[in-house]
């Protein structure tokens, strides 16, 4: 009598092996995009607040915080963002109604800077605990005008002339990037669907 065939051949068992590897192979990277992508979201949802305040006080005083020094906050374990001792530094959170700025651990450092009329700004973000090579230590810069902000890797922002009237009823914002920022952030932080530069 004929015995019945237990289990799996080891052909079988390779093509499933095979079928594994390929869906993995795929599914791995496009799992780490997405949590670089989640990560990043953290970041545009702190920055918004922030672009918020910026906005709510150029209506209300007709022009942006005007600093003498960059206004910089550093990223401290616990969530509470370290304010700089200067006072000349900390009066631009203070100006915009804060008196401490969590940020999150994604964030290394904000810095704000100002032309000396405040009609431009540029606020700067550097990363962390992101993607380690192509995105901490990079920063983005934002600002009311395409041109006039440009950002270097570690924040430092130079801000020009923006010619922002003071007929404005909303402020557009454009994002700046470090030239070797990943991909994925250039797009995530786009100027309407051009990824920034």
């Amino acid at each position: 009598m004929k015995q019945i065939q237990k289990g799996f051949t080891l052909i079988e068992l390779m093509i499933v092996v095979a079928i594994i590897g390929i869906l993995a192979a795929v599914a791995i990277p496009a799992y780490q995009d997405y949590v670089v992508k989640a990560k990043l979201a953290k970041v545009a949802s702190t920055v918004d607040s922030i672009k918020t305040a910026i906005a709510l006080y150029y209506q209300e005083q007709g022009s942006f915080p005007v600093t003498t020094t960059a206004a910089t906050a550093t990223y401290a374990v616990g969530g509470i963002a370290t304010l700089s001792p200067t006072p000349a530094v900390d009066t631009f959170w203070r100006s915009i109604g804060l008196t401490t700025v969590n940020l999150p651990p994604e964030i290394a450092s904000m810095e704000y800077a100002s032309d000396t009329l405040g009609d431009n700004f540029g606020l700067s973000i550097t990363f962390a605990n992101i993607k380690a090579t192509t995105i901490n230590g990079q920063s983005v810069a934002i600002g009311p005008v395409s041109t006039g902000n440009s950002v270097t890797a570690g924040g430092a922002n130079t801000v020009g002339t923006s010619g922002v009237g003071s007929g404005m009823t909303s402020l557009q914002t454009y994002y700046v990037c470090s030239t070797t920022l990943d991909v994925i952030a250039k797009k995530f932080f786009n100027n309407s669907g051009t990824p920034c530069l």
